[in-house]
């Protein structure tokens, strides 16, 4: 496998290089953060839009591993930005031994996902004791709307 890595490194398009480079971004975010593998692919880094930590942001760059064969954000990255929006929104807003995982995920696409940046933004429509239910939206950096998308989520225990 390092022959292979090797090989992609120095004979391989400037695409490939950036796949592997996303990689070991994953990698360090993982450690560093303890996130998922795929927050580091997507270099997701989020914020609370408001003092009263009722809305969260992420900002992206649009990289190659985020694109369909047309070019455009895979509709299933949209659908990850949403989910992962809504999902931080609500395990940031939880105390340490509470945690929520999403039930349901309905996603509308409005236009392509095009350009340098993308951002995900989450609300709380409902929010039980159990079930919450969030909404997330997706813009360009000209602030269209992208996709739009409503979650449903249970909040746990942790044992």
């Amino acid at each position: 496998m390092i022959e292979e890595l090797k090989n992609v490194w120095t004979e391989g398009t400037d695409e490939e290089r950036k796949i592997l480079e996303l990689a070991l971004q994953a990698i360090r975010q993982k450690r560093e953060r303890k996130s998922a593998y795929l927050s580091g692919f997507l270099g997701l880094k989020g914020e609370f839009i408001d003092e009263t930590k009722q809305s969260y942001r992420f900002e992206l760059p649009l990289t190659v591993f985020m694109h369909n064969s047309g070019g455009a954000v895979h509709g299933g990255i949209l659908a990850t930005l949403i989910d992962s929006a809504m999902g931080s929104l609500i395990n940031r807003s939880l105390p340490p031994e509470q945690y929520a995982v999403t039930t349901e995920l309905k996603i509308n696409y409005l236009r392509p996902g095009v350009g340098e940046r993308l951002r995900a933004e989450a609300t709380f429509l409902h929010r039980g004791n159990t079930l919450v239910v969030m909404e997330g939206t997706v813009y360009d950096e000209r602030n269209k709307r992208v996709a739009h998308g409503t979650g449903s989520f249970i909040v746990l225990n942790r044992k």
